[in-house]
């Protein structure tokens, strides 16, 4: 059986020059012990060739089954948020290189300069049309609220009418600092509790804000299982019948948006095949931030169908892929 990932991040195609050159985060330092760390714009963690070496991430993919992987861009890295005259050659050297990676095993997202929406808008529709990726990354910040996802209309408007996959990824918008960490046990609270949240309101602005009909030509992939909503959606519903009884949540919706598994487990996919469908879900694995193989933590053991197993492993993103690159 086939087995699509269709949630990993790649360091590479000249951004480790770019890096190590910052006087300030997001940048690259070698310790005094000689181990090199990336030091993020919300915390530091070892950098190793996992993170940059197409072919350590091959290897690995070999290792636990993986037949395909859709690479992207490090949005929660926070280099698309820079200023444009810093970025924009370093993200389109990037999305070259990403271009040439590009075969029957790896695909890819690209970067865009986010701090001028018309240079992005531009760099989308270079990446549609001549370098055949099948989209973008962008940070899930400008979907907290319909006002913020409105500074996205150059680049929505581009990648509508290309057709483009739009992967809405944890990451500030353009000039905003990440949020602080919460002041104890960041680790859950920030990156699990408070992300998770946030991966919800990321899907509700998509539904709610009329994106998915004003933007007929995107699919948008919601990471991480679109967050909470598969464990508060019956309230959604509850909260609209007692305080808005002629305009129920709009439920239905949330099967037009495409998810991934990325970093949860088989509890957490069953309740989200209950609610969008199997044929809405993909595999992920968040590699090489996670080095958990997804179809063993997450999909092997999830009380599904068969059917919905074939379907998450590799059909869903292979239909979605198709006429894309």
């Amino acid at each position: 059986m086939q087995r699509i990932d269709m949630h990993a991040h790649f360091y590479g195609g000249g951004l480790v020059d770019f890096l190590h050159d910052r006087a300030e985060r997001p940048c690259l330092r070698t310790r005094a012990d000689g181990v090199e760390v990336m030091l993020a714009m919300n915390g530091e963690f070892p950098f190793t060739p996992a993170h940059h070496d197409a072919q350590v991430g091959l290897a690995r993919m070999a290792e636990i089954g993986l037949t395909r992987r859709m690479l992207t861009f490090p949005g929660a890295l926070c280099v698309d948020s820079l200023p444009a005259g810093e970025v924009a050659a370093p993200i389109t050297a990037f999305n070259d290189h990403l271009a040439g990676l590009k075969g029957d095993r790896l695909t890819g997202l690209a970067g865009l300069p986010l701090a001028d929406m018309q240079l992005a808008a531009r760099e989308l529709r270079r990446v549609r049309r001549e370098l055949r990726l099948p989209g973008a990354i962008l940070p899930s910040d400008y979907f907290n609220s319909i006002e913020d996802a409105r500074k996205l209309a150059p680049v929505l408007e581009a990648a509508s009418e290309e057709g483009s996959l739009l992967m809405l990824h944890p990451g500030p918008m353009a000039g905003q600092s990440p949020a602080p960490l919460a002041p104890d046990f960041p680790q859950y609270r920030t990156s699990v509790i408070q992300l998770q949240a946030q991966a919800a309101q990321t899907a509700l602005t998509v539904v709610l804000g009329g994106l998915l009909d004003h933007y007929p030509g995107i699919r948008f992939q919601v990471v991480n299982l679109g967050g909470t909503l598969p464990f508060v959606f019956e309230r959604l519903e509850a909260v609209a019948r007692h305080r808005n009884a002629d305009q129920p949540f709009p439920t239905g919706a949330l099967r037009r948006i495409w998810y991934d598994c990325a970093s949860l487990g088989p509890r957490a996919l069953e309740a989200a095949v209950a609610l969008y469908g199997a044929d809405r879900i993909m595999l992920g694995s968040d590699y090489p931030i996670f080095h958990d193989d997804p179809w063993e933590n997450a999909l092997a053991p999830a009380r599904i169908t068969e059917e919905e197993r074939e379907q998450i492993a590799w059909r869903t993103a292979a239909s979605l892929l198709d006429g894309l690159e």
